[in-house]
């Protein structure tokens, strides 16, 4: 491979993936907005948000292994390629959208699109690269993903400020034609040459019902506090098709994932792991956001620029600690880094109510505990967190891509980046029983007079969420230390899930070429 070769091979795998991270952060800046103008005949402005923002995450979650597996079966350039047709087109329809209902089903297809550009770039990098250089380029895929964590809201903002939410879509588009130059121009056609027979269709179906069922369950459960059946129902199928699966692709003569791929230690180890750090990760991003609005009171532009730190080590400093892991061997790697993020999120356990800087506090002064110092309650715990992140990252990627065989990269890389996408909603509706359960124990602990099981007071008062207009300066400040407590919880046991990944890799990862696996005798390709 020549030198331009290899960078349109980085740029492709680089920009088609990170756009699929991009649209999740650029439209979640944009879902006001859209409530706001597009008219809808089935969906409440709400239902309608949550549906444009979730329906996305459904099918990508869904579909990722299935992706990866027709990856390797059919030619990993040629699904990319379609994978970012799929995408343009799609995003293109979004941005056209007349109505609620038009742009949910369009935001489907984009998801749809989206699970073949995540695997796809991860199995084309481990095709086109070799050792350190391989690793350099995980990293670099690592620190393009942490960029596009932090200027997706600070994009969709200056679009959907300044020209259109419709933007929030379009912008995809320039992204994705220069991705297909670069992948027509300079990437290789590869794929797993031992693949025979009918591909795994059944496989297929109960996989994606597995992982769209649970992950549907989640969601739902969560955004209906649980008071819907039929997010337990979506559970109940998802967790059954997810338990007859293995025992499927053991009958199968061409499994959908080979289950061989289980025999390496390292791929089984970096996926458990996989569970727990990103369900700590998970966890913090999303109830850190809740709750520093919430309840510090930065607002949507200062959090944003408050959270820079914890990012920005990634994508300064990833390529080194990729190429590092492909030299000296992923494995202290993959424990320091989920130790140092543990070390941060219980920085935040003892966060004090308050500690947002004056100036970006909303609401009535004088309902507000003194605030702290954002240097000194917030700032250490992000660093500690954002350079966890950076150790392990790019390791944790090497390592997954190192344990299996090129042939199966693709279908490797989507069963942990499917991983990486259930388990955290799974542990994140877990979590968030828990602290609806601590924050309305606490206020009723602090305010005997509420009846917090009733409708009317959980309208006025949510976990780690500002309470509702008009209620009185002792009933907000007792919210308040509800939330702190409540978020305190979800900090210990994302530390907590943290601390495992690090023990889980520090026992189980192998370093050096003895942790990849090699095809059994006799077993039967795909």
């Amino acid at each position: 491979m020549t030198g331009s070769q290899r960078q349109a091979t980085l740029a492709a795998t680089i920009l088609g993936s990170g756009v699929v991270f991009l649209d999740a952060t650029v439209v979640n800046v944009a879902l006001p907005r859209i409530g706001a103008e597009l008219p809808s005949a089935w969906f409440g402005v709400l239902e309608g948000e949550a549906y444009v923002y979730n329906g996305y995450l459904l099918t990508l979650s869904a579909l990722l292994i299935l992706a990866g597996a027709l990856t390797d079966y059919h030619g990993r350039r040629r699904l990319f390629t379609l994978g970012l047709v799929g995408f343009t087109v799609a995003s293109v329809l979004c941005g056209l959208a007349p109505t609620m209902e038009l742009l949910v089903l369009f935001r489907i297809l984009q998801g749809a699109a989206g699970a073949l550009l995540v695997p796809g770039s991860l199995s084309i990098i481990t095709a086109a690269f070799a050792g350190e250089e391989r690793g350099r380029v995980f990293g670099l895929w690592a620190g393009a993903s942490g960029a596009t964590t932090i200027l997706g809201p600070v994009v969709g903002g200056l679009l959907v400020d300044g020209i259109s939410w419709r933007m929030a879509f379009l912008v995809n588009v320039p992204i994705l034609a220069v991705a297909l130059w670069a992948t027509l121009r300079g990437v290789a056609e590869s794929r797993d040459e031992r693949a025979t027979g009918r591909f795994d269709w059944l496989g297929s179906a109960v996989i994606a019902i597995g992982v769209g069922g649970l992950t549907f369950g989640a969601i739902y459960g969560q955004q209906r506090e649980w008071s819907d059946p039929l997010a337990f129902v979506a559970l109940a199928a998802g967790a059954l098709a997810a338990i007859a699966f293995p025992f499927l692709m053991a009958r199968s003569s061409n499994p959908l994932v080979p289950l061989h791929l289980f025999r390496s230690r390292n791929f089984t180890v970096t996926n458990i792991s996989t569970l727990l750090i990103y369900g700590a990760l998970y966890v913090f991003l999303y109830f850190a956001a809740i709750f520093m609005q919430g309840t510090l009171g930065y607002t949507a532009s200062a959090l944003g620029t408050a959270l820079i730190p914890g990012f920005l080590p990634l994508v300064l400093f990833s390529t080194r600690f990729g190429a590092a892991a492909a030299r000296h061997g992923p494995r202290w790697f993959m424990a320091a880094g989920p130790l140092l993020m543990a070390l941060g999120l219980l920085w935040f356990v003892r966060l004090p109510n308050g500690s947002a800087p004056w100036l970006l506090r909303l609401g009535d002064p004088a309902t507000w505990t003194p605030p702290g110092s954002y240097l000194v309650d917030v700032l250490p715990a992000l660093l500690g967190y954002g350079v966890g992140v950076m150790i392990m990252v790019a390791p944790l990627t090497t390592a997954l891509m190192a344990s299996v065989p090129v042939e199966n990269s693709g279908v490797a890389s989507a069963v942990n980046n499917a991983i990486s996408r259930v388990g955290p909603q799974l542990v994140g509706a877990l979590i968030f029983v828990a602290i609806t359960a601590s924050f309305y124990a606490t206020l009723a602990d602090r305010v005997p007079a509420l009846d917090v099981s009733s409708p009317q007071v959980r309208e006025r008062f949510s976990p780690l969420n500002a309470p509702a207009p008009g209620v009185p300066p002792a009933q907000v400040a007792a919210a308040r230390e509800a939330s702190t407590d409540a978020f305190h919880l979800a900090m210990l046991v994302a530390a907590l899930l943290c601390l495992g990944g690090a023990a889980v890799n520090a026992a189980g990862i192998r370093n050096g070429h003895a942790a990849a696996v090699t095809r059994a005798p006799g077993s039967a390709p795909r």
